[in-house]
């Protein structure tokens, strides 16, 4: 790196109030500034963008936006990589940004008898990246897209240069307890009727205390309901999908990160960890646990009373992040 990007993206860290090396800090999210956005414009030009690559876990629905080494965005449930639009947006000068949708979630088009869980994510994405001629990615994830991540960059540490882990399982709280009804009611066949198909036909309820809005994100008044059809929309279309959707549940148990604690503390990956500490899902413990269990841990940034989704909502602290990560 030039010498003078160095010192001006090290100055822009410090005018931001971001702590160096492995010190936490923890920032208030009413310093952050939530992402102005047009909801419709957003959602048709995401849609417009849209790719599909075959392999033989389906046809994978992904984004490809940049140039340049590659930075994979995972995201969490039950969400599809339309999550990373903001910081793929201000992250794409610097990398070529690869979103894809998850098998189950979002608009990937699963290809029958696959089973659905983490380590199969780990191998469509392995077949994605072979697909697109990639060698290796920088890691950006969230929720159970951070489970993904840390399978991926145990299995494959040759293929990781760098991981970025934001609010996620960890094997001591995987699944967590507050998802343990999602999946008990997916194994019966239910969740994806019960929970996300009120919550399609009515925006509000999406967005109140009862819904994807008040449970996930800091902001659930500023979740559009053209967001909300975006995520959810793809999940309960018909009763094929509302299966997959289930699926998807139903692979986050048992555990599927048992035993990769001694793995996480033989790696030699850098990780950053930032996380928003009003998640009801993952507690700061999690963190904390990441940060001790990881070598090369370079520290913990605290969102102060952010939720679970909340790089969506704070994509310049994803991107700060990011680059920050890059550039040590």
């Amino acid at each position: 790196m030039q010498r003078r990007e160095f010192l001006r993206l090290s100055m822009g860290a410090l005018a931001a109030s971001v702590v160096a090396g492995c010190a936490s800090r923890v920032v208030t999210h009413d310093a952050l500034t939530v992402r102005p956005s047009d909801p419709a414009k957003e959602a048709k030009d995401w849609t417009a963008s849209r790719r599909f690559l075959s392999t033989r876990f389906g046809d994978i629905a992904y984004t490809d936006r940049g140039s340049g080494q590659v930075a994979l965005f995972l995201h969490g449930f039950p969400l599809n990589s339309y999550q990373w639009r903001g910081a793929i947006e201000r992250l794409s000068p610097y990398r070529r940004c690869i979103a894809p949708d998850s098998l189950g979630l979002g608009y990937t088009r699963v290809a029958d008898g696959v089973n659905i869980t983490p380590a199969t994510q780990v191998q469509m994405l392995i077949a994605l990246l072979d697909k697109l001629s990639i060698r290796d990615v920088d890691i950006i994830a969230n929720d159970s897209g951070g489970a993904i991540a840390q399978l991926f960059f145990t299995l494959h540490p040759e293929r990781v240069r760098t991981v970025l882990l934001t609010n996620c399982d960890v094997e001591n709280n995987c699944p967590p307890p507050a998802v343990l009804p999602v999946i008990e009611l997916a194994r019966k066949g239910r969740f994806a009727g019960e929970w996300l198909a009120p919550w399609v036909a009515d925006k509000d309820l999406a967005r109140s205390d009862k819904g994807l809005g008040g449970m996930t994100f800091t902001y659930p008044d500023k979740l559009a309901d053209e967001t909300i059809d975006m995520y959810l929309g793809p999940l309960v279309q018909s009763p094929a999908r509302k299966a997959l959707t289930n699926a998807y549940a139903m692979g986050l148990a048992p555990n599927p990160l048992a035993g990769t604690e001694a793995s996480l503390r033989k790696s030699q990956i850098p990780v950053r960890i930032v996380w928003g500490t009003g998640d009801n899902i993952f507690s700061p413990d999690d963190a904390a646990y990441l940060d001790h269990a990881l070598p090369r841990s370079q520290g913990v940034r605290r969102i102060d009373g952010a939720k679970l989704f909340f790089p969506e909502e704070f994509p310049d602290v994803i991107a700060e992040e990011a680059r920050r990560l890059w550039a040590a």
